[in-house]
């Protein structure tokens, strides 16, 4: 069976954030992720991670201005000071919390821009500089624009393409399926030809971004391959609850039972 990391951004919002640690841990997961961290301290998170025993599977790099509608600035001109700095933040909390992961978004940038790419892949190349002596890995995610519309990395192929090219032991795919569905479909095959490029995966229900087993993909199907191909990593549960996050666990009961 997988290793389930509860996305803490996405699920159990009944509970404050700080709180969402133990209520994680209560039903049952062994690790969380969550998309920034940043409006509370890195010991603060940590403390939370610590008393609930859970492990820190993966957080994002600061996007810029979210409230702003900014999803990154690692492609974005004018913005590499900014970008620099929000490394060596996310650093800080890396460091407290153990985690080996850290999610870099790209922005929204045209994709075929030859500026918003040769930015794109110096934020990387500096990421990955920074971050490779504390043994951490940078993870690309292409994301569809039906979700967020104009984000520059928005293609597997051109995900796969820019690890290929730079070449860096700790650069990785973050394989959402979610996304992989809507962009281009062929989730099976595809898991198998990325494995060894694969350093995260995620999952939600295709259409509605909720509970796995909910959806078009046969989700349950989808964890048998990924234990036959071998991956150790985490599966994030990146979705929104259609109701009560508790009452929609279902799903990992049933995939314990298999």
């Amino acid at each position: 069976m997988p290793r389930f990391a509860a996305n803490l951004s996405m699920m159990f919002n009944e509970w404050s954030f700080l709180d969402r640690f133990a209520a994680a841990a209560d039903a049952g997961f062994k690790a969380v992720e969550f998309l920034f961290p940043y409006d509370f301290s890195p010991e603060d998170v940590a403390a939370r991670l610590k008393a609930a025993g859970l492990e820190q599977a993966l957080f994002n790099l600061p996007p810029g201005d979210w409230a702003a509608g900014e999803r990154g600035i690692a492609a974005l001109p004018g913005r590499q000071d900014e970008f620099r700095a929000s490394v060596a933040k996310a650093l800080d909390y890396a460091l407290a919390t153990g985690v080996r992961r850290l999610h870099m978004m790209s922005g929204l940038a045209p994709s075929g821009s030859s500026e918003a790419g040769a930015l794109y892949r110096e934020a990387v190349r500096f990421a990955c500089a920074t971050l490779a002596p504390h043994g951490i890995d940078i993870v690309l995610e292409p994301i569809n624009r039906r979700d967020m519309p104009g984000y520059f990395l928005n293609d597997f192929g051109m995900a796969a393409g820019i690890i290929e090219e730079l070449g860096l032991p700790n650069l990785k795919l973050q394989y959402d399926i979610y996304h992989r569905q809507i962009l281009h479909g062929d989730v099976i095959k595809s898991l198998e030809a990325m494995l060894p490029i694969i350093g995260h995966v995620q999952i939600a229900s295709v259409p509605l971004r909720n509970e796995p087993g909910t959806g078009e993909l046969n989700d349950f199907r989808i964890f048998d391959e990924l234990d036959r191909l071998g991956y150790a990593g985490f599966v994030g549960c990146e979705y929104r609850p259609a109701g009560a996050t508790l009452d929609g666990l279902g799903w990992m009961k049933q995939t314990t039972l298999r």
